[in-house]
């Protein structure tokens, strides 16, 4: 039966706070006496100095987390915010001509904008208004080579809005008008012109050139046009779209000496449009 002796052991149960807690008790090495066993032997029980240095043998070995100081919990490191910071992108320049492109790009950045593949060029929109507006002024013809439908459908569009304010419903006879016209004066060109004629280009000249009807059926909202001065007005408005239309025809085409004969039939049908804003 193993022994248990204590130096300060006074009766069985002395006061604990006076020997556990003590300091004395704490620092003596205890010894448990195993004579009576089969072993014959004692064990001592001796204490140890934490405050030691590590051995230089342990010193030596590498971290427990490697190389990686964000693995270790205790350490205490300020975030510099290096790990959010992406590298700078890599440029290669390309040849003359072509675009500069970015290491990591993906396909999608090299696309062209939304506009030019759905066939819209904003500069060519605004190029084709301001020479409808304007009869006078020199149009290149390259510009004129460009089938946009943006502005003709945009245009139409709004003549027949604005139609619809004044109490009339004309959407189905200004398509319909339009598109008989479109094909009539296409057939008219080609054999008028020495060179070949696209039905896309003239839809795009005969819609860009109905603006003036669009401001026409927009001041017979506010006045009527069924007068003299209704008159007067329309006939203005069929002058001006025809005169737009034939110039930007003999521009395109190189009809030198034809702009009176293409103005002709421009006029008939600029004419049909301005009987649908009177009336």
């Amino acid at each position: 039966m193993a022994g248990y002796n204590d130096r300060n052991d006074k009766n069985l149960y002395p006061d604990i706070n006076d020997t556990y807690w003590s300091t004395e008790a704490n620092q003596a090495s205890y010894t448990f006496d195993v004579t009576d066993s089969e072993f014959g032997q004692e064990l001592s029980f001796q204490q140890f100095d934490h405050t030691q240095q590590p051995d230089s043998t342990y010193a030596k070995q590498p971290p427990l987390y490697g190389s990686n100081p964000y693995l270790d919990p205790s350490a205490t490191q300020p975030y510099t915010g290096e790990i959010f910071n992406p590298a700078a992108a890599t440029i290669h320049q390309e040849p003359a001509g072509g675009h500069k492109a970015y290491a990591g790009a993906s396909e999608f950045d090299d696309e062209p904008p939304l506009l030019e593949e759905l066939g819209i060029n904003p500069d060519h929109i605004i190029q084709k208004t301001l020479a409808v507006l304007n009869p006078l002024r020199e149009t290149d013809a390259r510009i004129l080579q460009d089938t946009d439908f943006a502005g003709p459908l945009a245009f139409c569009l709004a003549f027949g809005a604005l139609l619809l304010l004044s109490g009339k419903v004309h959407f189905s006879s200004i398509y319909g008008i339009g598109a008989l016209g479109c094909v009539g004066m296409y057939f008219l060109l080609s054999l008028m012109s020495p060179s070949s004629v696209s039905f896309g280009a003239v839809v795009s000249v005969l819609g860009y050139c109905l603006l003036p009807m669009v401001a026409l059926s927009a001041l017979h909202i506010l006045v009527s046009l069924q007068g003299v001065a209704g008159i007067v007005l329309s006939i203005m408005a069929i002058g001006w779209c025809s005169l737009s239309a034939s110039k930007l025809f003999v521009t395109a085409l190189t009809m030198e000496h034809q702009q009176i004969l293409v103005a002709y039939p421009c006029a008939l049908l600029y004419g049909v449009f301005a009987l649908l804003a009177i009336f």
